[in-house]
């Protein structure tokens, strides 16, 4: 590690005025880091919401390179800032930078840092990574209209079906109403509520069951950089789909959809987000962040993907056990035994899933 860098753990709350410019100005260095994910507004509210959030400073003679923003955890154990609900992260450091996330993580006291969806743009995840995903992007750079004619020529049977659903949206008894920027309370409680209902329905952990994902929501809404936006579509003045997402200048991050099934022959949820993608080059953003994972609807909409890294770094035991859990469960899903081979890996992310959401 070179002598000449150094690193402090700050709190949020801490972070001096010449810190958060530094901070600011990486972030308007470029595509990489436009995610609200990356934002002061996404870190503050994070750390209104949960007590462990930290941010490792990192200085080389003196000037600040970089910041990693995290959870610090029970024994040197750390995760990304947001847990559970951050797709995205990384550092926050000017494009190219040569800053080696190990000697940070040193410097910094911290264990072990597991991560799941960095930023693979960024060389300093690389040499820890045992997987590599992608999350796709909705590029309205050029405007709605270009953005659909595009993916149109690629998926003409998705977009055909699409406008079918428009058809019968514009012909519903009642007609409709989109609203993007929704600031009912009861919308924004339904939301939720039909959210955490579908967790339960489908056997995935309810989210919204602890404390401070709610409380992290609501901080949201009262940020500049980073602000909670949601959207909602009623069909015959009743409420059929609403996103609950958070947005940047110029991204908007695709996170909790939800509908009302009772109109899912209009398919209200993607809909919804059509809607959205219309009106939003209009407000600034240039792109929709869909995150990652192989659903269809992603895959027919995304303009492309960035890469996204998930592995293991820190030093001593704890990483030496991380990374043979790991490369136990890659070993074990590449057998030819059917879903079977699957469960080993089910198990480790569900129970690191469940620690993330509860270690605040």
């Amino acid at each position: 590690m070179s002598a000449m860098l150094s690193v402090d753990e700050k709190q949020a709350g801490d972070l001096t005025a010449a810190e958060r410019e530094a901070w600011r100005a990486f972030t308007a260095g470029g595509r990489d880091l436009a995610s609200p994910y990356f934002t002061l507004g996404f870190l503050d509210a994070a750390a209104s919401a949960r007590r462990d959030v930290r941010v490792l400073v990192i200085r080389r003679g003196g000037s600040v390179t970089g910041f990693l923003p995290l959870h610090a955890g029970f024994m040197g154990h750390a995760r990304p800032l947001g847990g559970p609900l951050g797709d995205h992260h990384g550092l926050i450091a000017e494009p190219g930078s040569d800053i080696a996330l190990s000697d940070v993580l040193k410097a910094g006291g911290v264990g072990l840092f597991s991560f799941f969806g960095a930023l693979g743009g960024q060389g300093a995840f690389a040499p820890h990574a045992l997987a590599r995903d992608g999350s796709w992007v909705m590029d309205l750079s050029e405007g709605f209209e270009a953005y659909a004619d595009a993916r149109a020529a690629v998926e003409p049977k998705a977009f055909r079906n699409l406008r079918a659903r428009r058809r019968k949206l514009e012909s519903a008894e009642g007609g409709f109403e989109f609203r993007i920027d929704d600031r009912r309370e009861d919308v924004f409680a339904a939301a939720l509520a039909w959210k955490s209902a579908q967790y339960r329905r489908t056997g995935v952990f309810d989210a919204f069951s602890v404390r401070w994902t709610r409380d992290l929501l609501k901080a949201l809404r009262h940020q500049d950089d980073c602000r909670l936006l949601v959207s909602s579509l009623e069909i015959g003045g009743k409420l059929a789909a609403a996103h609950v997402g958070m947005r940047s200048a110029q991204v908007l991050h695709y996170w909790f959809p939800v509908y009302d099934p009772e109109f899912s022959a209009v398919g209200p949820g993607l809909s919804l987000l059509l809607e959205i993608a219309s009106a939003m080059p209009g407000e600034g953003v240039r792109e929709i962040h869909l995150g990652p994972g192989d659903f269809m609807f992603k895959q027919h909409l995304g303009s492309w993907q960035f890469a996204l890294l998930s592995g293991f770094a820190g030093q001593g035991a704890p990483l030496a056990v991380q990374r043979a859990a790991r490369a136990l469960e890659l070993r074990a899903e590449r057998l030819p035994l059917g879903p079977v081979s699957r469960l080993p890996g089910k198990a480790f992310r569900r129970i690191d899933v469940m620690a993330g959401f509860h270690a605040a």
